[in-house]
C-alpha cells in the first residue's frame, strides 16, 4: 500500500443560483453607505479549511468532495467547491492574513 500524504483542501460553499441569499442582499445594500459604490451580485458563504490524508491530488479531491457534499453543503439549496493542495497545514487554526 502506497504511504500517505497530507494536502491541504479548501471548500467553498455558497446559495445555489436562484436560492434567496438575504445575507449578501443585506451587505449589498449597505455597500453604498460606507461609500463603496458598483458593487453588485453579492453572493455570502461560508469557506472550511483543513487537512486530509491520501495517496495523491485525486484521492485527496475524491475524499474531500465526499466530506463537502455529505457534511459541508445542503446539497438542495447550496453548491460547493473543492481545492486541494499538497502540503497539509490547511491554516486550520486561523484566518488567511493572521486575523482571527
Amino acid at each position: 500500500m502506497a504511504s500517505s500524504e497530507h494536502f491541504s483542501v479548501l471548500v467553498e460553499v455558497r446559495p445555489r443560483e436562484g436560492i434567496a441569499d438575504p445575507e449578501g442582499a443585506t451587505i449589498e445594500r449597505a455597500l453604498p453607505a460606507l461609500g463603496l459604490n458598483g458593487v453588485s451580485g453579492m453572493r455570502a458563504g461560508k469557506a472550511f479549511r483543513f487537512d486530509i490524508a491520501a495517496t495523491d491530488d485525486a484521492e485527496a479531491l475524491a475524499r474531500a468532495t465526499v466530506v463537502a457534499e455529505r457534511v459541508l453543503a445542503n446539497p438542495v439549496i447550496e453548491e460547493s467547491t473543492v481545492t486541494v493542495m499538497p502540503g497539509g497545514a490547511s491554516g486550520t487554526s486561523g484566518t488567511p492574513g493572521g486575523r482571527g
